[in-house]
């Protein structure tokens, strides 16, 4: 989960989300917590989520185009 807090710094989400951190919790699944969230800042973090989930969907892990990939968490 380190990655996607440095992808919300690496797009100057982290001006916006002060208590950004990455953790995990008693089970081991990653978790990032946000922390105050501004309104605009939360629609640009469902754009970025949106557009990623969508490429996944577009681009499959075998290269190919249409509908597949890993869109599941459980991927990450």
């Amino acid at each position: 989960m380190d990655g996607l807090a440095e992808v919300l710094r690496a797009v100057g989400l982290d001006v916006d989300l002060p208590g950004l951190k990455a953790d995990v919790n008693v089970f081991g699944d990653g978790v990032v917590t946000l922390g105050t969230v501004r309104p605009d800042a939360a629609r640009l973090l469902a754009d970025l989520l949106t557009t990623g989930l969508t490429a996944e969907m577009v681009w499959p892990d075998d290269g190919e185009s249409g509908l597949g990939g890993a869109a599941d968490s459980s991927a990450a």
